[in-house]
Protein backbone atom coordinates (compact mmCIF):
# COMPACT_ATOMS: atom_id res chain seq x y z
CA UNK A 1 0.00 0.00 0.00
CA UNK A 2 2.79 2.46 0.90
CA UNK A 3 4.49 1.95 -2.47
CA UNK A 4 1.29 2.72 -4.36
CA UNK A 5 0.84 5.93 -2.36
CA UNK A 6 4.40 7.00 -3.20
CA UNK A 7 3.74 6.22 -6.88
CA UNK A 8 0.51 8.24 -6.82
CA UNK A 9 2.47 11.44 -6.26
CA UNK A 10 4.24 10.89 -9.57
CA UNK A 11 1.00 10.16 -11.42
CA UNK A 12 -0.56 13.32 -9.96
CA UNK A 13 2.43 15.46 -10.93
CA UNK A 14 3.51 16.31 -7.38
CA UNK A 15 7.13 15.14 -7.86
CA UNK A 16 9.03 13.29 -10.59
CA UNK A 17 11.00 10.97 -8.31
CA UNK A 18 11.19 9.63 -4.78
CA UNK A 19 12.71 7.06 -2.46
CA UNK A 20 10.94 5.39 0.45
CA UNK A 21 12.73 3.62 3.30
CA UNK A 22 11.08 1.97 6.30
CA UNK A 23 12.81 0.22 9.16
CA UNK A 24 13.52 -0.12 12.85
CA UNK A 25 16.48 0.22 15.21
CA UNK A 26 17.94 -3.03 13.84
CA UNK A 27 17.92 -2.10 10.16
CA UNK A 28 16.03 -1.26 6.98
CA UNK A 29 12.95 -3.38 6.28
CA UNK A 30 11.93 -1.84 2.96
CA UNK A 31 13.71 0.46 0.51
CA UNK A 32 12.59 1.42 -2.98
CA UNK A 33 12.93 4.17 -5.55
CA UNK A 34 10.12 5.57 -7.72
CA UNK A 35 9.95 7.51 -10.96
CA UNK A 36 12.86 9.49 -12.41
CA UNK A 37 15.05 12.39 -11.37
CA UNK A 38 13.19 14.68 -13.80
CA UNK A 39 9.90 14.47 -15.70
CA UNK A 40 11.86 13.12 -18.65
CA UNK A 41 11.49 9.35 -18.45
CA UNK A 42 14.91 8.95 -20.00
CA UNK A 43 16.49 10.52 -16.92
CA UNK A 44 17.95 8.31 -14.21
CA UNK A 45 15.74 6.43 -11.78
CA UNK A 46 16.39 7.29 -8.11
CA UNK A 47 17.78 4.64 -5.78
CA UNK A 48 17.78 4.59 -1.97
CA UNK A 49 21.53 4.14 -1.59
CA UNK A 50 23.05 6.33 -4.32
CA UNK A 51 20.75 9.26 -5.22
CA UNK A 52 21.60 12.48 -3.40
CA UNK A 53 18.68 14.68 -2.33
CA UNK A 54 18.66 18.30 -1.22
CA UNK A 55 17.39 17.78 2.33
CA UNK A 56 16.26 21.40 2.82
CA UNK A 57 15.04 21.71 6.43
CA UNK A 58 16.06 18.16 7.34
CA UNK A 59 19.42 19.93 7.64
CA UNK A 60 18.07 21.37 10.89
CA UNK A 61 17.92 17.93 12.52
CA UNK A 62 20.64 15.98 10.67
CA UNK A 63 23.23 18.74 10.74
CA UNK A 64 22.59 21.57 13.16
CA UNK A 65 20.71 19.85 15.99
CA UNK A 66 23.28 17.05 15.90
CA UNK A 67 26.14 19.57 16.01
CA UNK A 68 24.61 21.33 19.03
CA UNK A 69 24.15 17.92 20.68
CA UNK A 70 27.86 17.27 20.24
CA UNK A 71 28.80 20.64 21.71
CA UNK A 72 26.53 20.05 24.71
CA UNK A 73 28.09 16.61 25.18
CA UNK A 74 31.57 18.17 25.17
CA UNK A 75 30.56 20.87 27.65
CA UNK A 76 31.05 23.69 25.19
CA UNK A 77 27.42 24.83 24.98
CA UNK A 78 24.72 25.12 27.65
CA UNK A 79 21.33 25.26 25.96
CA UNK A 80 19.87 27.33 28.81
CA UNK A 81 22.46 30.06 28.38
CA UNK A 82 21.60 33.20 26.44
CA UNK A 83 22.51 33.10 22.77
CA UNK A 84 24.56 36.28 23.28
CA UNK A 85 26.94 34.23 25.45
CA UNK A 86 28.14 32.66 22.22
CA UNK A 87 27.09 35.32 19.70
CA UNK A 88 27.68 38.67 21.47
CA UNK A 89 26.33 40.66 18.52
CA UNK A 90 22.88 39.13 19.08
CA UNK A 91 21.87 41.44 21.91
CA UNK A 92 19.54 44.31 22.79
CA UNK A 93 15.87 44.70 21.97
CA UNK A 94 14.90 41.66 24.07
CA UNK A 95 17.46 39.42 22.37
CA UNK A 96 19.45 39.08 25.61
CA UNK A 97 16.65 36.86 26.93
CA UNK A 98 16.77 34.41 24.03
CA UNK A 99 18.44 31.13 25.01
CA UNK A 100 19.90 28.38 22.86
CA UNK A 101 16.97 26.19 23.89
CA UNK A 102 14.56 28.78 22.49
CA UNK A 103 16.29 28.61 19.12
CA UNK A 104 16.03 24.82 19.15
CA UNK A 105 12.30 24.78 19.96
CA UNK A 106 11.40 27.87 17.91
CA UNK A 107 10.25 30.04 20.83
CA UNK A 108 12.79 32.83 20.28
CA UNK A 109 10.18 35.35 19.14
CA UNK A 110 11.81 35.77 15.72
CA UNK A 111 9.67 35.87 12.58
CA UNK A 112 9.31 32.74 10.45
CA UNK A 113 11.35 33.91 7.48
CA UNK A 114 13.49 36.76 6.24
CA UNK A 115 14.73 36.86 2.61
CA UNK A 116 18.28 37.89 3.49
CA UNK A 117 19.48 37.13 -0.02
CA UNK A 118 17.40 39.99 -1.46
CA UNK A 119 19.00 42.78 0.56
CA UNK A 120 22.34 41.33 1.66
CA UNK A 121 24.86 40.97 -1.19
CA UNK A 122 27.41 39.07 0.91
CA UNK A 123 27.50 36.49 3.68
CA UNK A 124 28.80 39.04 6.19
CA UNK A 125 26.04 41.53 5.39
CA UNK A 126 23.43 38.77 5.71
CA UNK A 127 24.78 37.87 9.16
CA UNK A 128 24.69 41.52 10.21
CA UNK A 129 21.02 41.76 9.17
CA UNK A 130 20.21 38.59 11.07
CA UNK A 131 21.76 39.91 14.28
CA UNK A 132 19.69 43.12 13.99
CA UNK A 133 16.39 41.38 13.22
CA UNK A 134 13.83 42.51 15.86
CA UNK A 135 11.78 40.05 17.88
CA UNK A 136 8.10 39.79 17.01
CA UNK A 137 7.11 38.80 20.54
CA UNK A 138 8.59 38.13 23.96
CA UNK A 139 10.84 35.06 23.85
CA UNK A 140 10.03 31.73 25.47
CA UNK A 141 6.24 31.83 25.21
CA UNK A 142 4.94 30.89 21.77
CA UNK A 143 6.48 28.59 19.16
CA UNK A 144 6.73 29.93 15.61
CA UNK A 145 8.76 27.77 13.27
CA UNK A 146 11.57 29.93 11.89
CA UNK A 147 14.58 29.40 9.65
CA UNK A 148 16.20 32.31 11.48
CA UNK A 149 16.53 30.26 14.67
CA UNK A 150 18.64 27.66 12.90
CA UNK A 151 20.61 30.20 10.90
CA UNK A 152 21.69 31.55 14.29
CA UNK A 153 22.46 28.06 15.60
CA UNK A 154 24.69 27.43 12.60
CA UNK A 155 26.59 30.64 13.35
CA UNK A 156 26.80 29.65 17.01
CA UNK A 157 28.42 26.33 16.07
CA UNK A 158 30.98 28.17 13.96
CA UNK A 159 31.73 30.71 16.70
CA UNK A 160 32.17 28.10 19.45
CA UNK A 161 34.27 25.69 17.39
CA UNK A 162 36.24 28.16 15.29
CA UNK A 163 35.45 26.00 12.26
CA UNK A 164 33.15 26.37 9.27
CA UNK A 165 29.81 24.68 9.94
CA UNK A 166 30.35 22.18 7.11
CA UNK A 167 33.71 21.11 8.53
CA UNK A 168 32.45 20.63 12.08
CA UNK A 169 29.35 18.74 10.98
CA UNK A 170 31.43 16.49 8.72
CA UNK A 171 34.05 15.64 11.34
CA UNK A 172 32.03 15.62 14.57
CA UNK A 173 28.56 14.52 13.41
CA UNK A 174 28.54 12.70 10.10
CA UNK A 175 31.78 10.70 10.34
CA UNK A 176 31.14 9.33 13.87
CA UNK A 177 27.62 8.28 12.80
CA UNK A 178 28.92 6.60 9.64
CA UNK A 179 26.98 8.95 7.36
CA UNK A 180 29.48 8.93 4.52
CA UNK A 181 27.10 10.07 1.78
CA UNK A 182 25.83 13.22 3.47
CA UNK A 183 27.45 16.52 2.58
CA UNK A 184 27.12 20.21 1.88
CA UNK A 185 28.11 21.64 -1.52
CA UNK A 186 27.81 18.64 -3.83
CA UNK A 187 30.48 18.47 -6.52
CA UNK A 188 29.34 18.84 -10.13
CA UNK A 189 30.88 15.43 -10.80
CA UNK A 190 27.98 13.94 -8.79
CA UNK A 191 25.28 15.64 -10.87
CA UNK A 192 24.22 12.40 -12.56
CA UNK A 193 23.04 10.98 -9.25
CA UNK A 194 21.77 14.17 -7.62
CA UNK A 195 18.05 14.98 -7.77
CA UNK A 196 17.48 18.45 -9.26
CA UNK A 197 15.31 20.84 -7.28
CA UNK A 198 14.64 23.66 -9.69
CA UNK A 199 14.45 24.78 -13.31
CA UNK A 200 16.21 27.93 -14.51
CA UNK A 201 15.67 29.00 -18.12
CA UNK A 202 14.66 25.46 -19.03
CA UNK A 203 17.69 23.85 -17.41
CA UNK A 204 17.56 21.48 -14.45
CA UNK A 205 19.57 22.79 -11.49
CA UNK A 206 21.20 20.35 -9.11
CA UNK A 207 24.25 20.14 -6.81
CA UNK A 208 23.36 23.65 -5.56
CA UNK A 209 21.29 24.21 -2.46
CA UNK A 210 17.75 25.23 -3.41
CA UNK A 211 17.35 27.58 -0.45
CA UNK A 212 18.51 31.07 -1.43
CA UNK A 213 19.41 32.17 2.09
CA UNK A 214 21.60 29.08 2.45
CA UNK A 215 23.20 29.88 -0.90
CA UNK A 216 23.94 33.42 0.31
CA UNK A 217 25.64 31.85 3.35
CA UNK A 218 27.97 29.93 1.05
CA UNK A 219 25.90 26.77 0.59
CA UNK A 220 26.14 25.57 4.19
CA UNK A 221 23.80 27.06 6.79
CA UNK A 222 22.09 26.00 9.96
CA UNK A 223 18.67 25.75 8.36
CA UNK A 224 19.46 24.19 4.95
CA UNK A 225 22.28 22.96 2.75
CA UNK A 226 22.78 19.25 3.41
CA UNK A 227 22.42 16.64 0.67
CA UNK A 228 22.11 12.94 1.54
CA UNK A 229 21.08 9.53 0.30
CA UNK A 230 18.00 7.79 1.62
CA UNK A 231 20.13 5.17 3.37
CA UNK A 232 22.07 7.84 5.26
CA UNK A 233 18.86 9.51 6.45
CA UNK A 234 17.61 6.06 7.49
CA UNK A 235 20.82 5.46 9.47
CA UNK A 236 20.36 8.76 11.26
CA UNK A 237 16.77 7.83 12.13
CA UNK A 238 17.97 4.45 13.42
CA UNK A 239 20.49 6.21 15.65
CA UNK A 240 17.69 8.21 17.26
CA UNK A 241 15.54 5.10 17.63
CA UNK A 242 18.52 3.50 19.37
CA UNK A 243 18.82 6.52 21.67
CA UNK A 244 22.28 7.37 20.42
CA UNK A 245 23.38 3.87 19.43
CA UNK A 246 23.52 2.31 15.96
CA UNK A 247 24.83 -1.18 15.17
CA UNK A 248 26.29 -1.43 18.66
CA UNK A 249 28.21 1.84 18.32
CA UNK A 250 27.45 4.63 20.81
CA UNK A 251 27.33 7.88 18.84
CA UNK A 252 25.72 10.08 21.53
CA UNK A 253 24.97 9.57 25.23
CA UNK A 254 21.48 8.22 25.81
CA UNK A 255 20.73 10.81 28.50
CA UNK A 256 21.49 13.64 26.11
CA UNK A 257 19.07 12.40 23.46
CA UNK A 258 16.45 11.90 26.15
CA UNK A 259 16.86 15.55 27.14
CA UNK A 260 16.35 16.70 23.55
CA UNK A 261 13.28 14.46 23.21
CA UNK A 262 11.56 15.49 26.45
CA UNK A 263 8.52 17.61 25.50
CA UNK A 264 7.67 20.93 27.10
CA UNK A 265 3.93 20.78 27.91
CA UNK A 266 3.60 24.46 26.97
CA UNK A 267 4.78 23.69 23.41
CA UNK A 268 3.09 20.39 22.52
CA UNK A 269 4.24 20.21 18.90
CA UNK A 270 7.95 20.97 19.46
CA UNK A 271 10.94 19.10 20.82
CA UNK A 272 14.53 20.37 20.61
CA UNK A 273 15.11 20.46 16.88
CA UNK A 274 12.26 18.09 16.06
CA UNK A 275 8.51 18.51 15.60
CA UNK A 276 5.85 16.14 16.87
CA UNK A 277 2.15 15.51 16.17
CA UNK A 278 -0.20 17.74 18.11
CA UNK A 279 -3.24 16.04 19.60
CA UNK A 280 -6.49 17.01 17.91
CA UNK A 281 -4.75 18.58 14.89
CA UNK A 282 -3.80 15.55 12.82
CA UNK A 283 -6.55 15.37 10.20
CA UNK A 284 -4.51 17.49 7.78
CA UNK A 285 -1.11 16.58 9.19
CA UNK A 286 1.95 15.14 7.49
CA UNK A 287 2.15 12.79 10.49
CA UNK A 288 -1.09 11.09 9.50
CA UNK A 289 -3.45 9.66 12.12
CA UNK A 290 -1.76 6.44 13.23
CA UNK A 291 1.77 7.33 14.33
CA UNK A 292 2.20 7.31 18.11
CA UNK A 293 1.80 10.50 20.12
CA UNK A 294 5.48 10.05 21.02
CA UNK A 295 6.53 10.08 17.35
CA UNK A 296 8.62 12.94 16.06
CA UNK A 297 10.13 14.01 12.76
CA UNK A 298 10.78 16.81 10.31
CA UNK A 299 9.98 17.85 6.75
CA UNK A 300 11.81 19.88 4.13
CA UNK A 301 10.65 22.37 1.48
CA UNK A 302 12.12 20.39 -1.41
CA UNK A 303 9.89 17.44 -0.52
CA UNK A 304 11.79 15.53 2.16
CA UNK A 305 10.68 13.95 5.42
CA UNK A 306 11.73 11.62 8.22
CA UNK A 307 9.48 10.26 11.01
CA UNK A 308 10.63 8.30 14.05
CA UNK A 309 8.13 6.37 16.19
CA UNK A 310 9.89 5.00 19.32
CA UNK A 311 6.95 3.03 20.82
CA UNK A 312 6.65 1.09 17.56
CA UNK A 313 10.43 0.94 16.97
CA UNK A 314 9.71 2.31 13.51
CA UNK A 315 11.10 4.94 11.17
CA UNK A 316 10.00 6.25 7.78
CA UNK A 317 12.11 8.21 5.31
CA UNK A 318 10.48 9.68 2.21
CA UNK A 319 12.62 11.88 -0.03
CA UNK A 320 11.29 13.59 -3.17
CA UNK A 321 12.20 16.55 -5.36
CA UNK A 322 8.76 18.15 -5.09
CA UNK A 323 10.24 21.59 -5.75
CA UNK A 324 11.38 20.54 -9.25
CA UNK A 325 8.73 21.83 -11.68
CA UNK A 326 5.66 20.27 -10.02
CA UNK A 327 2.77 19.69 -12.43
CA UNK A 328 0.01 20.21 -9.90
CA UNK A 329 -1.36 23.36 -8.27
CA UNK A 330 -0.32 23.77 -4.62
CA UNK A 331 2.13 20.86 -4.62
CA UNK A 332 3.02 21.54 -0.97
CA UNK A 333 -0.52 20.79 0.18
CA UNK A 334 -0.74 17.78 -2.14
CA UNK A 335 2.49 16.40 -0.72
CA UNK A 336 1.27 16.90 2.84
CA UNK A 337 -1.67 14.61 2.12
CA UNK A 338 0.64 12.01 0.59
CA UNK A 339 2.93 12.18 3.60
CA UNK A 340 0.09 11.58 6.04
CA UNK A 341 -1.36 8.71 4.00
CA UNK A 342 2.09 7.19 3.66
CA UNK A 343 2.71 7.30 7.41
CA UNK A 344 -0.63 5.62 8.07
CA UNK A 345 0.03 2.95 5.44
CA UNK A 346 3.42 2.13 6.94
CA UNK A 347 1.93 1.80 10.42
CA UNK A 348 -0.83 -0.46 9.08
CA UNK A 349 1.67 -2.62 7.21
CA UNK A 350 4.63 -2.99 9.58
CA UNK A 351 4.06 -0.87 12.65
CA UNK A 352 1.24 -2.49 14.58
Amino acid sequence: MADSIAESGIRRGVYPGAVLLVGNSRGILHARGFGHLTWNRRSAAPTPDSTLWDLASLTKVMGTTAAVLRLVERGRVDIDQAVRTYLPAFSGGGRDEVTVRMLLNHTSGLRAYLPLYRTAPTRDSAIALLYREPLRRAPGRIAEYSDLNFLLLGLLVERVTGQPLATYVRDSVLAPAGLLHTQYRVADSLAARTAPTNMVRGRAICCRVNDQNAERMGGAAGHAGLFATGTDVASYARMWLGMGTIDGRQVYPRALLKMFLTPDPRIPDRLLGWERPEAGKRDDSAFGLLLSEEAYGHTGWTGTQVWVDPPRDLFLVFLTNRSFAPRVTNSIRALRGIRGALADAVVQTVGR
